[in-house]
């Protein structure tokens, strides 16, 4: 799997956020992770939402879409955070 972003929008989440996409693009090797879509985001594009603790070992909340280029799988980061209490809670409960 591979991952794109928009540096420009990757700085204004380290700002706002303290998240780098670097850091959110590995809650996705987390086998626990949960996934889903996100129907109020997803106007223009099918957007997800992911949940997962990643290399720093803090639990995330992704935002991104899926591509298929070339045949591959492309995950493009929209914004990431640190997770809120009920996510976390949807995390360690898989209700989704």
């Amino acid at each position: 799997m591979r991952f794109d972003w928009d540096e420009e929008k990757n700085r204004i989440n380290r700002r706002k956020h303290g998240v780098d996409f670097e850091e959110a693009q590995t809650v996705f090797d987390d086998p626990l992770a949960a996934s889903f879509v996100d129907p109020e985001h997803s106007i223009t594009e099918e957007r997800w939402l992911t949940i997962g603790v990643s290399s720093k070992g803090r639990l995330l909340r992704v935002a991104h879409t899926y591509v298929v280029l070339n045949g591959e799988e492309l995950v493009r980061i929209i914004n990431a955070r640190k997770s809120t209490a009920s996510e976390r809670q949807i995390y360690e409960e898989k209700e989704i």
